[in-house]
């Protein structure tokens, strides 16, 4: 796949001794799962490395102590699941209505994930319940990634039902060769109401390296303007329904409190069960792509600050 775009790392959270990141054999060695071959142990090699059953043997045959080093190939490719929420409120503003168009967005963190992935040879795969089933596409290398594309990307369904998080985590849960720890599993959502902490603790027990997408409106869901006796037109997240409704500034003052305090809550909760998520507010291209550079760059800074 042609990389036409502009392109974000992806740096894990942190290092997993003993587990494999991504799925692509490297040509060098390194810590990986695949086995490359045998050596003759060196001074400064770690015993965590020497292959004790076939040192035994080489030393009874040639009655001496020797000792052999295991060598793996390095596993360098990383594995991403792209689970995406198709809730009917996902879809519900959309032009030419003045909300964030959170379709569109999804659509161009997809997009992003989906060139950046091709750009490092990751295996890409994808989720969603739009219609109360699993849609799944096991993690794909660069060839079959178009078939996401065009199979989930320009779907008009949205109709996944509210326990969407349970279900995904669930459904990856029960598929640990498809998502094995250490695999990237970007879950893109406006996250409204707030998920309970305890399906990020569940995640967190399979070793994956979660991050959430918020998909949110800056004015309308992360606060609220002042349209005090105006009258403006609102969408009723449950229905779809749009009713011209005039907000007295009690009114206006109290969804502003409720929407900052729920956007705080979502955050603090991010924070509590340790995972990095990734703000977007805009369906721009380029503002999409700064915010996961932003990610890529704090989690390369904490690495390099933690080594």
């Amino acid at each position: 796949m042609a990389n036409a775009r502009p392109t974000f790392t992806f740096v894990p959270r942190r290092r997993v001794i003993g587990l494999s990141f991504g799925t692509m054999r490297s040509l060098h060695r390194g810590s990986g799962t695949d086995i490359a071959g045998s050596r003759p142990y060196r001074r400064g090699d770690s015993m965590d490395v020497i292959d004790w059953a076939a040192s035994a043997r080489l030393s009874t045959a040639r009655d001496a102590d020797e000792f052999l080093v295991r060598e793996r190939f390095a596993e360098e490719a990383p594995k991403i699941i792209l689970v995406c929420d198709r809730r009917p409120a996902m879809a519900h503003f959309s032009p030419p209505l003045p909300w964030l168009d959170k379709r569109a967005v999804m659509r161009q963190v997809v997009e992003l994930v989906l060139a950046s992935a091709g750009a490092s040879g990751g295996y890409v795969g994808y989720l969603d319940f739009a219609d109360g089933d699993a849609h799944w596409r096991q993690p794909k290398g660069e060839r079959k990634l178009i078939e996401i594309r065009d199979q989930r990307l320009e779907s008009s369904e949205f109709g996944s039902p509210d326990d969407w998080l349970e279900r995904s985590i669930a459904y990856l849960a029960e598929r640990r060769r498809a998502a094995s720890a250490g695999t990237f599993v970007f879950v893109l959502s406006d996250f409204i109401p707030v998920p309970p902490t305890d399906l990020w603790l569940t995640a967190g027990e399979h070793r994956w390296d979660v991050v959430p997408v918020v998909i949110q409106d800056p004015t309308w869901e992360q606060s609220f303007p002042d349209v005090s006796d105006v009258v403006v037109p609102l969408r009723d997240p449950a229905t779809g329904r749009v009713s011209n409704v005039r907000l007295t500034r009690a009114e206006v003052a109290s969804r502003r409190e409720a929407n900052e305090e729920r956007m705080k809550s979502l955050l603090d909760t991010f924070r509590a069960v340790d995972v990095d998520p990734v703000l977007v507010s805009s369906s721009d291209p380029s503002a999409v792509l700064a915010e996961f550079l932003v990610w890529s760059d704090m989690r390369r800074t904490r690495r390099v600050v933690g080594a």
